[in-house]
């Protein structure tokens, strides 16, 4: 088997209203809105994912927007900043534009010779804009001009409420310590995208689910028979893993690693085109085959939501 986890497959976040989010994330960021399905376990609820041009495993942000929520905390044991990257000249382009949209941030500082951009969404859920080099081309068409567009994820910071354990599962997964700046440990896998997690030391309160918090955060692998094996071997570690879940554009597996987070290790296939078509991407609901007979009630649950050019 592939001896390690090449890097982050996708993050899924608590939001609130769905149509907010759908506009800060394609009109506020630039991303573009790549499928629009529902959570498999609360059916009325959407389940939206936002990438590049075709979601490419490394770019996607997914959200479950449950109206009327409690918001969360962010702290100890949960995933407390998610990364993307942006071009090393792109950083002036960026404060600009959040200013001008209004757009909760903080000032530019240093992290492991990077520069950071630290900001809020709507919600408050905390993002970061690291200048850096991706191996992945940026949605053409979206608001934000191409040469200074998102390119996929830089990682993620788990706030880990045991960061030796936190530590020993990267390991197991493939992961190599790499830098500490005081408090924060950086641990890269070796893929070409998305391959950082930062982990924290540090006392705080202890972090509570909602709106504005990371559900889970998802690591990549290419196979079924990868999966399986990746089953097998956390079994051994003693993490107690689901079985595997079909998600429709990937397949699932869940374990909530000892400093708190709920990891999942998710296929790259089939992808979000065995559905629609790239050109066509996020433009209709998505439902599996076992919520078919219930569409018409689903789309009279779900809120209208739209994307540029669209008439919601």
């Amino acid at each position: 088997m592939t001896d390690t986890i090449p890097g982050i497959h996708h993050v899924t976040s608590i939001a609130s209203d769905p149509r907010e989010n759908v506009d800060f994330y394609t009109e506020v960021l630039g991303l573009r809105l790549v499928k629009r399905t529902v959570n498999f376990d609360d059916k009325f609820t959407y389940h939206l994912y936002y990438g590049d041009e075709t979601g490419t495993p490394g770019t996607i942000l997914t959200f479950f927007p449950f109206v009327g929520a409690t918001r969360g905390t962010v702290g100890v044991g949960q995933a407390s900043a998610t990364a993307f990257v942006v071009p090393p000249d792109a950083i002036d382009y960026w404060l600009d534009r959040l200013d001008d949209l209004d757009v909760d941030r903080d000032d530019p500082e240093q992290r492991f010779d990077e520069t950071v951009i630290p900001l809020r969404d709507h919600d408050g859920q905390p993002l970061e804009l690291v200048a850096g080099e991706s191996s992945v081309e940026p949605w053409a068409e979206g608001p934000v001009l191409a040469e200074y567009a998102i390119r996929g994820f830089h990682g993620v910071t788990l706030h880990s409420a045991d960061p030796e354990s936190t530590a020993a599962v990267l390991e197991t997964m493939g992961y190599e310590r790499e830098a500490s700046d005081g408090d924060r440990v950086r641990y890269r896998a070796p893929g070409d995208r998305a391959s950082v997690v930062d982990l924290l030391a540090r006392e705080g309160p202890r972090g509570r689910q909602g709106v504005g918090t990371v559900h889970h955060v998802a690591f990549r692998t290419a196979t079924d028979e990868t999966q399986r094996e990746w089953r097998e071997r956390l079994t051994n570690a003693g993490l107690s893993v689901t079985p595997v879940k079909d998600r429709q554009y990937f397949r699932s597996i869940y374990f909530r690693e000892p400093g708190g987070v709920l990891f999942e290790i998710a296929t790259d296939a089939p992808g979000f085109t065995r559905d629609e078509d790239a050109a066509e991407l996020g433009s209709d609901l998505k439902l599996p085959p076992w919520l078919e007979a219930d569409r018409e009630t689903i789309e009279k649950q779900l809120p209208p939501i739209s994307t540029r050019g669209e008439t919601a």
